[in-house]
């Protein structure tokens, strides 16, 4: 009988570290920065370029504006340590079919032409286990294509 109560201690506690942790991982986007929206300039050889920092569950900026039919170049720089990311900006009737890989502490760049006027949604679509995915956890932003 001793050994039973040992085997759901142990289950009850394994199911409850489990629980406290995912719980946890929720609240981590309650506190990410507000979004920032910016409008990309124009470099010398015409093409808008950003730098954008991968941060545990964040893109910093997760707004920005560019203007179609000029080349966009976008550079990403992780600061984590371990953990990997991704950058996901897939919107079909826009032409847009990207998925790119941000390993922990690099630096990756994505290249594209906007085509079409509109807002399109971005995120990290890495997930661990049975953990939340980094866009269910708020790793998420917005491409603004104007005229």
């Amino acid at each position: 009988m001793d050994q039973l109560q040992g085997k759901v201690e142990e289950r009850f506690v394994k199911i409850f570290i489990g629980l406290v942790l995912t719980g946890f991982l929720k609240v981590v986007p309650a506190f990410a920065a507000a979004p920032q929206s910016v409008i990309v300039p124009v470099s010398k050889d015409n093409v808008r370029r950003l730098e954008i920092t991968v941060d545990s569950y964040s893109f910093t900026p997760n707004r920005f504006v560019v203007k179609q039919n000029i080349p966009v170049e976008l550079i990403f720089t992780s600061v984590t340590l371990i953990i990997p990311h991704n950058f996901v900006l897939k919107s079909p009737e826009a032409g847009f079919e990207i998925e790119k890989e941000i390993g922990p502490g690099e630096t990756t760049v994505v290249r594209f032409v906007p085509t079409r006027v509109g807002e399109f949604d971005f995120s990290c679509t890495k997930k661990l286990f049975f953990f939340p995915s980094h866009e269910d956890l708020g790793m998420l932003g917005t491409l603004v294509v104007e005229r």
